[in-house]
């Protein structure tokens, strides 16, 4: 008789288990942080039938160059990677590059559509998301050429509006900031005191960064430090003091005109901490005068506009200023076949400040190497083309002759390894001033 209970209730024990087993593994994956992607592989555009290949992941951070996934064409297949991510309640910002369509949901709500075909391009989205599981669906297609397909999420950055500054609990300005603000003015005597909560006394360092545009003409930086400081105008290391030492004040000249980086680094040792930057104009400069009034714009269309190279590598685009613009991918010197192009204005003699136009569509080097012939020789300026999206972005303010030696030119040579980036070719703009 007990030999019968025990095997009626051993089974009645199994049951439930097995029940409860049953009830766990129909709970949603969605309440719980997946580690990796579930993911999808079509060997279609459109995301139809069933899949080809059905695999984990732990990152999308593909670049499969002119082939495709294992197991699926080079070309015209598609991809949907699932995940539930867990956050804390704040902003946050969405990041896809692709070549070509991607789509983002987050909890069924589409945050990216840019389904459509177009060489490697990089779209974002920001989102305020509560506490807890999100469900993160990424869909993806490759119709031909190059195939990409990346994407993350991290907090939405704080907007700066004046100096970054990016503050160190080292004195060496490695590793993560500990602290990363927006300041008015760099012009700090913490005494003995710390910059913020969270920072040391001593042994920290901070680095500012910033865009100021100038008038032309000669400018006096003024630095007080105490301890180490070093201060970088246009990539130019103007002060290098960088050591021990009571608040010292030191100046440097550069002459200087349109939008220009400033870069200043700091470290504090021990005892008291200053970091103080200023700059005025120096004394004796005098501008010189405008040009006529009026300015000049040679689009990718227009008679001053010239270019070479490889004629099959040129692509055009109805995109950028007046809807129309050329691209190629980047090369590099050694293979030679690199493309260029140029811009000739019609200038009077005078001064001008010289714009271009960065398309919102191909346009991904952050290289782009842009030569300005003027009276006084040739200045190179460097864009990173990723940074604008339908924008005008100065090169400068210089003086010009009025004649053909007039011009600013663009190759696809890049420096970046060879076919990873799109060189946007679009107009120019020489503004009097």
């Amino acid at each position: 008789m007990y030999r019968k209970l025990t095997i009626v209730l051993a089974l009645f024990i199994g049951l439930l288990l097995f029940q409860q087993t049953a009830l766990a593994q129909d709970v949603p994956t969605g309440q719980h942080t997946a580690s990796v992607w579930d993911v999808s592989y079509w060997n279609n555009k459109t995301l139809t039938g069933s899949p080809t290949v059905q695999t984990t992941e732990a990152d999308i951070n593909w670049n499969w160059g002119a082939g495709g996934p294992s197991g699926l064409p080079s070309d015209r297949f598609s991809a949907r990677w699932s995940k539930y991510i867990d956050v804390t309640a704040g902003a946050y910002r969405f990041t896809a590059t692709a070549d070509d369509g991607v789509r983002v949901y987050v909890d069924g709500s589409l945050i990216i559509n840019q389904w459509s075909d177009h060489p490697a391009q990089t779209f974002t989205a920001d989102l305020n998301l509560s506490a807890g599981h999100h469900n993160v669906v990424v869909e993806y297609y490759e119709n031909g050429g190059f195939a990409v397909a990346q994407f993350s999420w991290s907090p939405k950055p704080s907007e700066i509006v004046n100096w970054r500054g990016e503050y160190f609990s080292n004195r060496t300005l490695t590793g993560t900031p500990a602290l990363v603000r927006d300041d008015a003015n760099i012009n700090f005597s913490w005494g003995t005191g710390v910059p913020a909560s969270g920072l040391p006394t001593d042994n920290f360092s901070v680095r500012w960064t910033r865009t100021v545009n100038f008038p032309a003409g000669n400018y006096r930086f003024t630095t007080t430090s105490d301890d180490g400081v070093r201060l970088w105008v246009n990539g130019h290391l103007l002060i290098d003091k960088w050591l021990d030492q009571a608040a010292a004040t030191y100046s440097g000249v550069i002459n200087l005109s349109g939008n220009v980086p400033i870069k200043m680094e700091y470290y504090e040792n021990g005892g008291l901490a200053v970091a103080q930057l200023s700059w005025t104009l120096d004394n004796g400069t005098t501008p010189p005068p405008p040009p006529p009034s009026g300015s000049v714009v040679i689009d990718n269309g227009s008679p001053g506009f010239v270019t070479g190279g490889t004629a099959s590598s040129w692509r055009s685009a109805t995109a950028g200023y007046n809807s129309s613009m050329l691209w190629t991918y980047n090369n590099d010197y050694a293979r030679g076949n690199y493309n260029w192009a140029r811009w000739y204005p019609s200038l009077a003699a005078g001064r001008y400040e010289v714009f271009v136009f960065i398309p919102a569509k191909n346009a991904t080097t952050t290289s782009a190497r842009y030569w300005v012939s003027h009276r006084d020789g040739f200045t190179l300026k460097v864009v990173n083309q990723l940074n604008y999206s339908d924008q005008w972005v100065s090169l400068g303010t210089y003086w010009f002759r009025g004649n053909s030696n007039d011009y600013v030119s663009l190759s696809d040579v890049t420096g970046e390894s060879y076919l990873t980036r799109i060189v946007g070719f679009d107009a120019v703009k020489w503004e009097s001033r």
